[in-house]
């Protein structure tokens, strides 16, 4: 108040110093945005083309002198700028521009990150590269061309169950599925013991305990709406038969490629040769492989779940056959009846 008095109270032409001194001040934050936008090692600018930068983009009258003191320092801070000949450019940066190019498209390919999310990340990410690297990218008019989730609420979710795994309670939330119309629409009310969020085939699966059904269940965040934290407890994930020393990534792991808590089971099967390459890319290394009599063919044993390994195994059914156990070969071979009666009529 006393500031503004007294700033009141003095001559225009005052003022005006005034401001422009303090302009003068941000000079070296604004060089250092000038070096970040505009330069790299092919594209220096010289002191003086920094100085009319400043003048035209920022209003800040400084001599060319002054950039160069300024630039001397942001060296003394350790800021990697370059003298060469043709000019001055900043050469280190936070990211490589291959890994914000990784980075970028990491968030176009991710189903879980909405459309006009999608292009917020992507700005931001572009913004930590100079101009000439937006030439070279055209993710954020392209983001409408791939297959994107509806569900607005995810990243919301996300500070919701972190918030409730570190107070220790309960959430809930309606829990949707699509329908004939291509939305999302409610299908159940869940209140489960969060425990852990895990990013599996670019969506995210919320593990946690559920009150109603008694089992550890994996439910996909981006069909989860209308999250809350409870005053209800969480269970603690060693009160729950077979989490006893915690969350336990590699019996998570089995559960995959479909996300099923079944309990996960030993499981032989013959395969292709043709397929071993996919196999692994879906169950990992940790798998056997072994020769059989015949050439082309291998006897692999794993440990899955049983309903995730059903579901697997009808996409291969030219290529692989199921030996042990024998309740899912059977469950196996009776999907395959129906399927064939179903296509005989």
């Amino acid at each position: 108040m006393l500031r503004q008095l007294w700033y009141n109270s003095i001559t225009k032409e005052k003022r005006g110093n005034i401001m422009a001194s303090e302009a003068k001040k941000l000079a070296l934050l604004r060089i250092l945005e000038i070096l970040k936008k505009n330069t790299d090692h092919e594209h220096p600018l010289t002191h003086s083309e920094i100085a009319e930068i400043l003048r035209s983009e920022y209003g800040i009258e400084v001599e060319r002198k002054a950039v160069g003191r300024n630039i001397s320092l942001l060296l003394e801070a350790d800021y990697d700028i370059v003298t060469t000949k043709r000019g001055v450019y900043l050469n280190g940066r936070k990211y490589e521009p291959s890994e914000v190019r990784m980075l970028i498209d990491g968030v176009l390919s991710s189903q879980h990150i909405g459309v006009k999310h999608s292009r917020d990340l992507i700005e931001k990410l572009a913004n930590e590269e100079n101009k000439y690297f937006r030439k070279n990218i055209n993710h954020i008019h392209a983001v409408n061309d791939f297959n994107k989730g509806d569900n607005a609420e995810v990243f919301y979710s996300i500070d919701i169950v972190h918030e409730a795994i570190e107070n220790g309670k309960m959430v809930e939330y309606d829990y949707n599925k699509y329908g004939i119309d291509g939305q999302l629409h409610r299908s159940s009310f869940q209140r489960v013991s969060p425990y852990q969020l895990i990013l599996h085939n670019q969506r995210y699966y919320l593990m946690g305990y559920s009150d109603f059904m008694k089992t550890i269940t994996f439910q996909r965040l981006d069909h989860i709406s209308n999250m809350k934290i409870t005053d209800k407890p969480a269970i603690p994930i060693t009160d729950i038969a077979g989490y006893e020393n915690g969350v336990d990534f590699k019996k998570i792991a089995t559960g995959m490629p479909y996300m099923y808590a079944d309990e996960p089971e030993r499981i032989e099967f013959i395969a292709d040769k043709a397929i071993v390459d996919q196999i692994i890319d879906w169950f990992g290394k940790d798998i056997k492989i072994d020769k059989t009599e015949i050439e082309y063919l291998y006897k692999i044993t794993l440990k899955s779940s049983p309903m995730a390994m059903l579901f697997w195994a009808m996409q291969y059914t030219d290529e692989c056959e199921v030996i042990n156990p024998m309740t899912l070969r059977e469950k196996i071979k009776e999907t395959i009846i129906k399927a064939k009666e179903k296509y005989e009529r």
